[in-house]
């Protein structure tokens, strides 16, 4: 399904918007996703170390993905916010294991979080079946 107009895309297995925004906007073959933190879908906080949550993050994005017809393997851009760049070493071995070749386009920003370590954002291709 292709569609031009923003369609909202939501999972019951991603945590609900915690403000008036959006989790995430499918606008034709493009996946907007809000920032999301570490958390379940409701919206308790999981993982105590910094790559547990980053995994945790990703999972929330991965369900968001597949409800839309695609997957983090799709992912053009990132955009991750850090709580202390300490732990960008971290960030780029999760990255390793969850993203693939051709690696998206990221940026990674310290910022101050409160009571986790990592918000997420993403842009994700959504492929036709010829494409996948």
């Amino acid at each position: 399904m292709t569609t031009t107009r923003p369609t909202p895309v939501t999972s019951p297995l991603a945590p609900p918007p915690a403000g008036p925004y959006t989790s995430a906007l499918r606008v034709g073959d493009l996946l907007f996703v809000s920032g999301h933190g570490p958390f379940g879908p409701d919206r308790q906080r999981l993982g105590t170390t910094f790559k547990e949550q980053a995994h945790v993050v990703f999972d929330n994005i991965e369900h968001l993905a597949r409800e839309a017809g695609s997957s983090l393997e799709h992912t053009v851009r990132l955009g991750a916010f850090l709580s202390d760049l300490a732990y960008f070493d971290e960030w780029n071995q999760v990255c390793g294991q969850r993203l693939s070749e051709p690696y998206p386009t990221r940026t990674t920003v310290p910022v101050v979080l409160p009571r986790f370590d990592v918000e997420i954002d993403a842009v994700i291709w959504i492929p036709t079946p010829e494409e996948s």
